[in-house]
């Protein structure tokens, strides 16, 4: 799990980027999660909490821009 001071420390093209790895994880989460189970169901939870407090920062540094 990323804390939101990491999150507003990165640059813009990092979370970018990080977003792209948090939704490929998601979706390899959600595939082994119907195909044989996880280990641990909460990591799906936490990753797309992750994955909403990049994209509320990216909104947040783009309406600062214009």
């Amino acid at each position: 799990m990323m804390k939101i001071n990491k999150i507003k420390e990165m640059s813009s093209p990092e979370l970018e980027k990080e977003l792209g790895e948090l939704k490929t994880e998601l979706f390899k989460l959600r595939f082994s999660l119907a195909t044989n189970g996880l280990e641990n169901p909460m990591r799906i939870k936490e990753v797309k909490k992750d994955i909403a407090r990049i994209k509320t920062i990216l909104t947040q540094r783009k309406l600062e821009q214009n």
